[in-house]
């Protein structure tokens, strides 16, 4: 298949290869986080306690759980909004208008829970769940991928991504062909960016915390750190979701594998690991560390810059992303409360340590093409990149 004229792009994450093994990779470290959370050693290197069978990773009941989840979420997606946002200018020089809803969705869906399980729904229970319910996402994102891949054949080229469309059917399928599909005025790319995994991530803490304290009486206090910063950055993302407009995701990534994989799969499973791995290896914690613990937390309120200035004060003289730093900082803190006899719950950190490296270097090329010597020479005046004498 040849590519779109003039919507060829440099290859990333190694090519057709690289997001061959990737599509491999990921599902595969899914599975085994989730196994090895929740074993005897918990190791986050070396192979896990048991390989489950498919009664383990299938059931028609599950699929059906997550299909009511989407189909909620869908459903919330779709109410009258608080303000519809307009999208960055787009080729065609059209723009695209966006529902601003998302914290409402998150309140409508803690309101329907608190009053599910004030009637009895046994919440906790999803806890046991979690192994065939990252399964079964899996299997959806791969069919729903298929799905957005063929929807792209009919594409106009003004609608497709640069990145995505490279010829290569294994690449292409990986990074996303069309960059805003949509059916009506309903966006795919938007609404998963923050919606049910977003908000499937919060649900998943509270039914650990929940079966914490069926299991030993009370949450522990490490339980509630964790639930807390993770409902506030939830929350935060989504009281001020109209920023995610301008973010790389939405205004050059298309929409396939990687970016449905992350949305639905990585973030509500694995961004959950520190209170999965809490359920299972609670962990003494004294009001004095989880006061320290928070505080280190709340370092994390390093603003982002939206302009087109290129600013040489404040954070940004000290490095060039300060926000990543903020990100660094706070990825910490989430881990501190599973105390430091395992490595596994440090994952989310180092995780995203290398996530935002790529990140970082992806950012750097942009900004490069967008402003030239301007960028050169801001790189002399702010050498450092995330953190200050380091990197």
């Amino acid at each position: 298949m040849a590519s779109p004229q003039g919507l060829q792009a440099p290859q990333e994450f190694g090519g057709p290869l690289g997001a061959a093994a990737l599509m491999l990779l990921l599902p595969a470290t899914t599975l085994h986080l989730l196994l090895a959370v929740r074993s005897g050693p918990a190791r986050l290197l070396g192979p896990p306690a048991h390989l489950p069978g498919l009664s383990e990773l299938w059931s028609p009941r599950v699929l059906l759980l997550l299909l009511t989840w989407l189909g909620l979420q869908a459903a919330l997606y779709l109410l009258p909004a608080r303000k519809v946002a307009e999208g960055l200018e787009l080729k065609d020089k059209s723009r695209l208008r966006y529902p601003i809803n998302g914290f409402q969705a998150l309140m409508l869906t803690v309101l329907l829970v608190g009053l599910g399980v004030s009637g009895g729904l046994p919440l906790g229970a999803l806890a046991e769940m979690l192994l065939p319910l990252a399964s079964v996402a899996t299997l959806t994102t791969f069919i729903f991928s298929v799905l957005l891949y063929m929807k792209a054949q009919v594409t106009p080229t003004s609608g497709l991504a640069p990145r995505g469309n490279s010829g290569n059917l294994l690449y292409d399928f990986f990074m996303g062909r069309e960059l805003n599909p949509r059916i009506g005025s309903f966006d795919f790319k938007y609404f998963f960016e923050l919606r049910p995994g977003l908000i499937g991530w919060v649900l998943i803490n509270l039914a650990l915390l929940l079966r914490e304290a069926e299991l030993r009486g009370s949450p522990s206090l490490a339980m509630w750190l964790v639930n807390g910063f993770q409902l506030l950055y939830v929350g935060d993302a989504l009281w001020y979701e109209e920023a995610v407009l301008t973010t790389m995701d939405i205004t050059h990534e298309g929409f396939g594998f990687m970016l449905a994989f992350g949305d639905l799969v990585w973030v509500p499973f694995t961004y959950s690991l520190q209170a999965h791995f809490l359920l299972y290896h609670p962990q003494p914690l004294g009001l004095p560390r989880a006061l320290l613990i928070c505080l280190i937390n709340g370092l994390e309120t390093i603003p982002t810059a939206t302009g087109k200035r290129l600013l040489v004060s404040g954070w940004w003289g000290m490095v060039r992303h300060p926000n990543y730093l903020g990100d660094l900082i706070m990825a910490l803190a989430w881990s501190l409360p599973c105390g430091t006899s395992h490595l596994l719950p440090y994952f989310y950190f180092l995780y995203f340590i290398v996530l935002l490296v790529h990140r970082e270097a992806r950012d750097e090329l942009h900004c490069l093409q967008k402003y030239g010597r301007a960028w050169h020479a801001y790189c002399q005046r702010v050498p450092y990149r995330i953190v200050p004498y380091i990197y």
